[in-house]
This record gives C-alpha cells, structure tokens and sequence, in this order.
C-alpha cells in the first residue's frame, strides 16, 4: 500500500522504515528536512511541504500523523483542505479520546475517514514491532489492516493463551470500537505503564537502601532512630537482582528488561537527575476514572510521584518545614542529610 508519514521523529521515522521493509510505499514529510534523508536513503519518497505530500499520493489517500498532541490540529488545519472525500487520516500520537470524537466529527462533515491509532512500542518498535489500538470506522479498519499488519508485532511473538480463537490482536493490532476507542485504550494502557513503573522503582530503592544500618546516623531529637540497624547489612547487587529477576519470575516484563539494562555498568544511575516527564496519558485516564467513579489509587500515587520528581512538592514540603519551625522549634536539617 501507499501512505504518507507526517513526522520523522523516534517513532515516526521507525515506522517508516519497519513499513518499507515490507514492501509498502512511503511518502514523507517532517518539520525538519533534514529527517527525511535517511529515509530516502532506503527508499522512502520525502517531500518539502505538506502540498507536495497530497499530491505524491493517489487518491484516495491514507496519511499517518506521527506528531505531538498539542500540534496535531495544526496539522489538520493545514492538511484537510488538501484532501479529498474518502481520503484517510490516521492519528497514531498520544491524543486524547475527546480530540478524536471532535476530530472525527469534522472530518466526516468534508467525507473524509479518522482513524486514531494508539501506538505503544517505543525506539524498540523497528525490531519489536508495535502494539496498536485502533479506533474508527471498521472498513476503514479492514481497509488499513495491512498497514497495521506491517507495524504490529506479528503472530508467534509470544505464546498463544490456551483455548483461544486467534484474532488480529495475536499479531499485535486490534480494532477497539469507534473513534476515540483506540487511544482510550492506550490512555489507560499508559496509565498502567505509569504504575509498573513506580513499583518497580519503588521496590529497588528498598534494595537500594538495604545497606542502611552500615551507615552512620546522627542521634537527636529531629531523627528517627534505626532501631535494628543489624536487619539492614546487605550490599545487594542491583543489576544481579534485576538479571534474577527477568528469568522465571512472575513480575518479569520488558519493562524489567530495559531497567535491568540501564542498570548495567551504572547501578547508581548517576547519569539522571530523577526528574520524570509525563506526556498527558495518565492524566487523563485518572480524570476518566473519577468521571467513571472508578477507585485508582496505584495509578493517581505514580502520577503524583511524577509532579514530585519534579520539584513541584518543593514549596509544600517548604511549607511542612516551617510548621514544625512553628510549632515546635525543629531546626531544619539540610537536603541531603538522609535522616
């Protein structure tokens, strides 16, 4: 098939050369030039404006938008009037759910088809392949499914679950239901991604900590004593843990892998600074659940704990400090005392 790839970014580029790899015609467009050379280079078809994208492509047209969410109504006001009745456009961003009802409303009024394609697969997507959440039409689901066939995965990547009729999802891309269903799903996939990774993290630093009643302490009144400093003596070795842990445990992942590989020759992870962006998602899969008056407790704590690592707890915890200044005279110990 023909499609064109609005944005050559980590994830749009991938999917580009992962679609020409199998055989599938790509037009290409980026901001920056300079994105599309390597894609040329292996037989893509780049072009230097969003015009020339339109007109490379035979109608009908199916263009993939791979861009940031807060940009992709920009895109579409320059792009729809480009485009023709029965002409496809695909969101595979992180959009929310809303943006694509509204979204699909308008584009239907010109007799042009949405599609919002929730992506998950990340710069490992090339080799793994992606995992796509599909909201829309479903002709036009069954019109794009060898697109989404090239992308996903494929069957035999992992085991078949017994006494199942296999579907498209065994191959990694499944039709969710209609416009916006695709990045509902996704919204909350990554809000489940959000708290895997909290308790991971969460769980290592106990690890990490193990080694406490080694150290030195200072004994006042504005610090807990450790009453059994002879329970925490162990110099556990992180990277041997997580290595441990990927073969034959039940909380085995890929996400265990990548952390047992940023882990490898840097346990300390000095090269961060702790600071975690988030990119929307959790956001709204937890104003979702309190619409739905649904209780999420592991998912809204690893979001918090995303704005903490921020510093946006700093004037709080400022605040917290000069109560106990106030009320009982505690003199505040410096960042980094560790007690």
């Amino acid at each position: 098939m023909q499609i064109g790839m609005v944005g050559l970014g980590r994830m749009g580029s991938n999917m580009v050369q992962r679609l020409l790899r199998n055989g599938h015609d790509c037009v290409v467009y980026d901001a920056h030039p300079a994105a599309a050379k390597p894609l040329v280079e292996l037989g893509a078809t780049a072009c230097a404006e969003l015009q020339d994208l339109v007109a490379q492509l035979a109608a009908p047209r199916t263009i993939w938008l791979m861009v940031p969410a807060a940009v992709v109504d920009k895109v579409l006001a320059q792009l729809t009037p480009l485009m023709q009745e029965y002409d496809i456009i695909i969101d595979g961003g992180n959009s929310s759910y809303h943006d694509d009802i509204r979204r699909a409303a308008e584009l239907a009024a010109q007799g042009i088809h949405y599609m919002d394609v929730g992506t998950s697969g990340g710069v490992a997507g090339l080799e793994r392949g992606y995992c796509l959440m599909v909201g829309g039409e479903a002709a036009t689901f069954a019109h794009l499914e060898p697109i989404f066939a090239a992308l996903s995965p494929g069957a035999g990547t992992v085991p078949v679950t017994p006494d199942r009729v296999q579907t498209s999802a065994d191959q990694g891309y499944l039709h969710c239901g209609p416009h916006g269903a695709g990045h509902f799903v996704k919204m909350v996939h990554n809000g489940i991604e959000y708290g895997m990774m909290a308790a991971y993290a969460e769980g290592l630093n106990i690890l990490h900590k193990a080694n406490i009643g080694k150290q030195v302490r200072e004994s006042d009144a504005e610090t807990t004593p450790l009453r059994y400093p002879e329970h925490f003596q162990y110099d556990l070795d992180l990277p041997e843990i997580t290595e441990l842990w990927r073969r034959g445990s039940v909380i085995g992942s890929w996400l265990l892998d990548l952390t047992a590989r940023s882990l490898q020759g840097n346990a300390a992870l000095e090269d961060y600074t702790g600071h975690v962006s988030d990119s929307g998602e959790g956001r709204w899969a937890l104003a979702t659940a309190v619409d739905q008056g649904v209780p999420t407790p592991v998912l809204s704590a690893a979001l918090f704990s995303r704005f903490e690592s921020r510093g946006n707890a700093e004037y709080a915890n400022r605040v917290l400090s000069a109560m106990r200044k106030q009320f009982g005279g505690h003199i505040e110990k410096p960042k980094g005392s560790g007690s």
